[in-house]
């Protein structure tokens, strides 16, 4: 048995609180000013309930933008649904957090990457995080944002070596 701290886990499981607390935030007071989220996940992990038209045409990753449009999220531990417009249609999408690629909010320059493997059982590893600022959007809804791009720090470079 292991006795060693793993600090790593406990930063990646504190960068996954941050992206709660947002949604959460979102789900009972909105988006301020001209906040939004950019929220990118693997498609076929398991639990990601997407409408099959979305599955089809993003087969491994999707990045939703929460901005003006999105009602009803709910958040759970492991987990968040939101229903978004796609073709002026409301839909319903279950996302687990263990799914997350990446979480962004360009307006105020904050994005986090996260490292998804994929399960070996139905309980998933929590994801390998790391800082980074926005970078752009692969989603349809955020064709009209500019285009940021951002510098990835890894949590490698303050590891021990």
């Amino acid at each position: 048995m292991n006795d060693e701290i793993n600090y790593t886990k406990m930063v990646e499981n504190a960068l996954l609180e941050v992206v709660r607390n947002a949604l959460r935030h979102a789900a009972v007071n909105g988006l301020p000013g001209d906040q939004h989220f950019y929220i990118t996940f693997k498609t076929s992990f398991p639990g990601v309930s997407v409408p099959t038209h979305l599955s089809e045409r993003y087969k491994d990753e999707m990045t939703i933008v929460l901005q003006h449009q999105f009602w009803d999220i709910v958040v759970e531990q492991d987990y968040f649904t939101v229903d978004l417009s796609f073709n002026h249609k409301r839909e319903t999408l279950k996302v687990p957090f263990d799914a997350l690629t990446a979480f962004a909010d360009p307006s105020v320059q904050f994005g986090l990457q996260f490292s998804v493997t994929a399960p070996e059982s139905e309980i998933a590893p929590a994801p390998e995080a790391t800082l980074t600022e926005p970078s752009e959007a692969a989603d349809e809804e955020a064709s009209d944002a500019p285009e940021k791009q951002g510098e990835v720090i890894t949590l490698d470079a303050f590891r021990k070596k």
